[in-house]
């Protein structure tokens, strides 16, 4: 089947569905713009809603870990006299060594440099306890993070979205892109309609719109590999929203192409 077929076949079950809720008289009030939290990362039960993964689980020798951080990250010298902000509160932390090599045995037949983690796709499916259209109406992800570790490996990052559609191996991906360089905490605002479709690891020829009705996972990978990028990586996250123009406080990333997506193959 093509994917033009597909999305005719997503989009004819999206107006069904849309069709009943009519019928039902639901959804008569004004949709809300208003932020909508996706994810906090604030304790424990929160951070084991996600899975990590990374090269050492196929013959790398990368490492990766995502707990609960309960002693927050305070800025340091020139921040904290400027007054930066930061979270009082736990937040996740994903950190751990990237490294490019593999298993001697395994050479000709991998190759190392990710580590990612992702929501679990039955907690992507109850928003505080609400089964329903996630972030249609809203024009951007927006995550609040801090990178840390080498210098090296804060360029490599990127977030990836999963959707309920047909194709289950489908994701869509962007570069994270960090204004900051002194490692503190920062809100990220990534556009939805500036992801890129990958399936596989291989950027699509057809470039579908984002199944942003049902979205069914969000993860974040560090893909080394992708710029031949080592050494230690650190990354903490307070939580996920999705946001609108108007609560947009930083620069967006610009229309560049996400590279570097055969790695994903391999990330969480």
């Amino acid at each position: 089947m093509s994917r033009l077929s597909l999305f005719l076949n997503r989009s004819s079950k999206l107006l069904r569905d849309n069709s009943s809720k009519i019928l039902r008289m639901q959804g008569a009030d004004e949709p809300s713009r208003a932020p909508k939290l996706l994810f906090e990362f604030n304790a424990k039960e929160a951070v084991e809603q996600f899975a990590t993964g990374c090269d050492a689980d196929i013959g790398g020798t990368s490492s990766v870990h995502f707990e609960l951080n309960e002693t927050p990250t305070k800025p340091e010298g020139l921040a904290a006299l400027a007054g930066a902000n930061y979270s009082p509160r736990p937040t996740a932390k994903f950190w751990g060594e990237m490294r490019l090599g593999v298993r001697p045995e395994l050479r000709e037949q991998i190759r190392g440099g990710y580590a990612g983690f992702r929501s679990k796709a039955r907690y992507m499916f109850c928003f505080h306890g609400v089964n329903a259209d996630y972030v249609s109406l809203h024009e951007y992800l927006a995550l609040r993070m801090r990178a840390g570790g080498s210098p090296r490996t804060r360029n490599s990052y990127y977030v990836n979205i999963q959707t309920d559609g047909p194709v289950t191996t489908d994701l869509w991906q962007h570069r994270l892109f960090f204004h900051r360089d002194d490692g503190e905490w920062e809100d990220v605002f990534v556009p939805f309609n500036r992801f890129v479709l990958t399936n596989s690891g291989e950027i699509q020829p057809e470039q579908l719109e984002m199944f942003r009705e049902r979205v069914r996972t969000v993860g974040i990978s560090l893909l080394g590999g992708n710029n031949g990028i080592e050494g230690p990586y650190e990354l903490e996250i307070d939580s996920i929203r999705a946001v609108n123009e108007e609560d947009v406080t930083a620069p967006v990333p610009n229309n560049e192409v996400t590279d570097g997506t055969q790695w994903q193959r391999h990330a969480v």
